[in-house]
């Protein structure tokens, strides 16, 4: 007799990701157990939700749920039962301890978590603004940008704008290299509007020593050595002092860290950040 793989059906009246996440995450800790993931989003009505549970009792399966409208718990559960389906209510004990938090009742609308409202929108826009204006790929993102982060290769700019964006930030950056000049958009903007990266030497000789090692290139190379490094800060400072812009160090700093201070620079126009 064949035993059939087992399946584990995620319900949900919404995307099902919350579920499927927990469900998956559960499954890691007996290396996958050989289960099946089946996510069923979008259930809103008893007709569909029956279909899956009649499906569901066919195989060797377990049912985890997030549903937020009474009626189709109800309904799931009672309908399992009838079928000796186990069922796992992914939601419902964090609801019932909020509840029990808060007092409030819940709203029992499927979907608020990802709902899409302007911040959303406004985030997503900032993220797709950051890819495309990246590196200075294209001038016309410093005239646009919120904000533009100026630096030499490996200070952090890139994923700098990518925080930044998750705060619904459009940010662009320039590299700034002695052989290329920098965009001529780039000496109209406000004061205030650039913001300059640095970083000490011998730090960032190490991340480039590093970075050619992960593309198996030879540490001795141009772009690591002291002396290049100690010309390409030297314009880059040369470049900001021009501008007028307030210079970050970025030795040593977390992402998040640097990104406070330049969100201080943004929202507070405070030129004193170092």
């Amino acid at each position: 007799m064949t035993i059939s793989k087992p399946i584990v059906y995620i319900i949900s009246d919404s995307l099902g990701e919350t579920a499927e996440f927990v469900v998956r995450a559960a499954a890691s800790q007996y290396n996958g157990a050989g289960v099946e993931f089946r996510r069923i989003p979008y259930v809103s009505d008893q007709d569909h939700l029956l279909e899956v549970i009649e499906e569901a009792s066919r195989y060797n399966s377990l049912i985890a749920y997030t549903l937020v409208v009474e009626d189709l718990k109800v309904t799931l559960e009672a309908e399992a039962k009838k079928r000796n389906l186990p069922t796992v209510d992914v939601l419902g004990p964090m609801m019932k301890g909020v509840h029990q938090l808060t007092g409030y009742e819940p709203r029992r609308e499927p979907g608020l978590l990802h709902k899409l409202d302007d911040d959303y929108f406004r985030k997503i826009e900032a993220i797709e603004f950051a890819v495309k204006y990246d590196d200075g790929k294209d001038p016309r993102g410093v005239i646009y940008a919120d904000i533009v982060l100026l630096g030499v290769s490996r200070t952090s700019k890139t994923p700098l704008c990518m925080y930044l964006a998750h705060k619904r930030i459009k940010a662009a950056n320039i590299p700034l290299v002695p052989e290329v000049n920098p965009p001529d958009e780039l000496f109209n903007l406000p004061r205030g509007k650039a913001v300059g990266l640095t970083i000490r030497p011998q730090i960032l000789n190490e991340i480039r020593q590093e970075r050619l090692k992960t593309l198996g290139l030879v540490s001795s190379a141009d772009y690591a050595s002291l002396e290049r490094i100690l010309k390409e800060l030297e314009y880059a400072e040369n470049i900001m002092k021009r501008l007028g812009c307030p210079i970050i160090d970025v030795s040593n700093k977390a992402v998040e860290e640097t990104a406070s201070k330049v969100l201080q620079i943004y929202y507070r126009g405070d030129n004193s950040v170092k």
